[in-house]
């Protein structure tokens, strides 16, 4: 693994792409505010989280919740919401497809 982060899901593999989400650019994880846990999405924290499903509240977006599965580098809601296209530490591509789904993870 590029990374040292226990990463839950379905099918995970090294960067972080799972049964769900498996293009050469889906590479990121998400620390779930309710459990504090990275899943690669929504889908694998329906199938094996904590039944809890909490959004991130706006008050801690300057908190760490996005690893890029490449490098491993963590960033802030903030700076993933602002960034959302590439990791600003290894310039890997980030699926810009997930903008799509962020209200299931941020408030």
């Amino acid at each position: 693994m590029a990374h040292h982060q226990i990463v839950k899901g379905l099918k995970v593999d090294a960067e972080t792409r799972c049964l769900h989400y498996h293009s050469p650019i889906d590479r990121i994880a998400i620390k779930f505010f309710c459990c504090q846990e990275y899943f690669p999405c929504f889908e694998c924290h329906q199938a094996e989280g904590c039944g809890k499903h909490e959004v991130w509240p706006k008050d801690r977006f300057d908190e760490k919740a996005v690893l890029c599965g490449t490098c491993g580098h963590e960033l802030s809601v903030e700076d993933y919401l602002a960034c959302a296209s590439t990791c600003p530490s290894c310039s890997s591509p980030f699926n810009p497809g997930c903008n799509l789904h962020k209200h299931l993870y941020f408030g």
